[in-house]
């Protein structure tokens, strides 16, 4: 492991740290409401970029309700847009299980989503419906799964709680850059990758910067027709921040 992963890797372990010590002081402020979880993820993930020396820049406004869907490439992604905004992120269920990241995404507000099981949809399908009720935006990555940048179709089943209650959709378009110009590619976690080799080898990238645009948020009239629109969307704007 070259000085920079084990650099990387101390600095990683002394941020999580700091988180749990911010959740308990914030225990000690009074009832921990969804909305200031929300807000300590922001702060958790914010020390753990800085911590690690992860860069990002986000174009656009970041919304303040709604839904909001992205595309996916790594767990990196709720890291990032943790950052640019305070959120609840729908997440597939096995995320609940990781070592110390499943337990601070519950204590985020995350919703676990069973993939397999069309009743667990459904129970998340009520629970989105109630947190799109809320000054804190629902964010959705309706590929499914995280991807190596070439998009998948886009999963109309829990875009749904949003159009039919007719709230604001809002898509973000995330894309990571290496200052050596290596594809990013080699940051995505996909396929049969391990969660802990692909960290280590983050770890030891000599440095990458996490790139956000948001668009203008739209209310559509059901939830294919959304599906499709911020599919479009962000596949062209991934496309205009390549070239810039």
């Amino acid at each position: 492991m070259s000085f920079r992963a084990i650099r990387r890797a101390v600095a990683l372990v002394l941020a999580l740290a700091l988180c749990v010590v911010r959740y308990w002081l914030l225990r000690l402020r009074g009832p921990i409401t969804l909305e200031r979880r929300a807000l300590w993820t922001q702060q958790a993930a914010r020390g753990i970029l800085t911590g690690v020396g992860i860069n990002y820049s986000v174009d656009g406004t970041p919304p303040d309700h709604g839904l909001v869907v992205a595309n996916h490439l790594s767990y990196l992604d709720i890291l990032i847009l943790s950052a640019a905004m305070p959120c609840f992120f729908v997440a597939k269920m096995e995320i609940g299980g990781w070592p110390f990241f499943g337990k601070a995404a519950r204590t985020g507000g995350t919703i676990f989503l069973d993939r397999s099981s069309l009743a667990s949809a459904m129970t998340v399908a009520d629970q989105m419906t109630e947190r799109l009720k809320l000054p804190v935006p629902v964010l959705l990555f309706p590929e499914g799964t995280s991807t190596d940048g070439q998009m998948l179709r886009f999963h109309s089943r829990l875009i749904d709680p949003a159009t039919t209650a007719g709230v604001e959709i809002t898509t973000a378009a995330i894309r990571y850059v290496l200052e050596d110009g290596t594809p990013e590619r080699e940051l995505c976690w996909f396929g049969d990758d391990a969660f802990l080799p692909h960290l280590m080898k983050v770890m030891c990238v000599a440095g990458f910067s996490a790139r956000v645009r948001f668009g203008q948020p739209h209310v559509y009239p059901d939830r294919r027709v959304a599906a499709d629109a911020t599919y479009d969307e962000i596949a062209t704007m991934r496309g205009q921040m390549a070239l810039a």
